[in-house]
């Protein structure tokens, strides 16, 4: 799994993108399986992905022919099978630039959130080269790539209230419940999400207008509450009234503002006292509401 600056990188970049860090991690780690490189000659290389059938259609003539004859390319997708080895796959893909850099880089998915090297004038990049560079210049450069990606998609808004199905199959396509991808999500999501509340909200008195990690925890525990919120981190009128809300129900001084009776309320409320029993109680909730609530 991501080391603890890979998260506190990763969290940066969502922050800064306006979206929420537990969600950026959760599509980072079901994408990537938690890693972020691999060691290839020597050098940290981010994870790929390469397809065959998009460089078969990148290529004419005697390039394409070659590229089949070389067993790098297909019009069939799924014909060219990638190496598990990291450091295979990228043997792959050099043989393949050999033969076109610009085709093959644009048959590559790259980096923590995968993104297809294809998609580098749609996202605004110069060239895929450029692209390509971002990807590899480190943690962060992959984070930005993904966070670029899914705005650009239209799928911030499906990340923000925690709609993995509609997330998933924008993010993933159409087949994405044939490897549980939003189910994944979800729990990678509520485990991050958990991690930060468990540590976060409790530090600080929390009011109207603040924003960052703290925040989103408040609002992911509130949500774990039944107080349904999007964990943006950005502490605003919905915000407020979630916490005013939840402090009639239990008693409190109705203000609007997460002190520390009403944070160690909440905590009480779902348990975080204990984040192995708030992850299950907050699992337990999200299997609930996604058989409700799933087409």
């Amino acid at each position: 799994m991501f080391s603890q600056e890979t998260r506190d990188i990763i969290a940066g970049v969502a922050r800064s993108n306006g979206i929420a860090p537990a969600a950026l991690l959760a599509v980072a780690e079901v994408e990537s399986g938690g890693r972020v490189f691999a060691r290839v000659d020597g050098r940290d290389e981010p994870l790929i992905r390469f397809e065959g059938h998009y460089f078969d259609r990148r290529l004419t003539g005697t390039a394409q022919a070659k590229a089949r004859g070389d067993g790098l390319s297909s019009p069939a997708a799924g014909a060219i099978r990638n190496p598990a080895d990291q450091a295979a796959r990228w043997a792959l893909l050099r043989r393949a630039a050999a033969i076109s850099q610009k085709a093959a880089y644009e048959s590559t998915s790259w980096g923590l959130g995968q993104v297809m090297g294809a998609h580098w004038a749609w996202l605004g990049y110069a060239d895929v080269a450029a692209l390509v560079a971002e990807a590899r210049s480190g943690p962060a450069g992959q984070a930005r790539l993904m966070a670029r990606h899914i705005a650009k998609a239209g799928l911030a808004d499906a990340l923000a209230k925690g709609d993995w199905a509609a997330f998933a199959r924008g993010y993933n396509g159409p087949n994405y419940r044939a490897n549980a991808y939003d189910t994944k999500l979800a729990a990678a999501y509520w485990r991050h999400a958990g991690n930060l509340a468990a540590s976060g909200p409790a530090t600080a008195t929390l009011r109207r207008n603040m924003r960052g990690d703290a925040v989103s925890a408040l609002q992911t525990m509130l949500t774990a509450a039944g107080y349904p919120l999007a964990s943006d981190g950005i502490f605003g009128g919905l915000t407020e009234h979630a916490v005013t809300r939840f402090q009639r129900d239990h008693g409190l001084a109705a203000d609007g503002i997460a002190g520390p009776a009403t944070q160690t309320a909440l905590g009480a409320a779902i348990g975080v006292a204990s984040p192995a029993a708030w992850l299950g109680a907050a699992i337990s909730r999200l299997w609930n509401w996604l058989r409700t609530t799933s087409p």
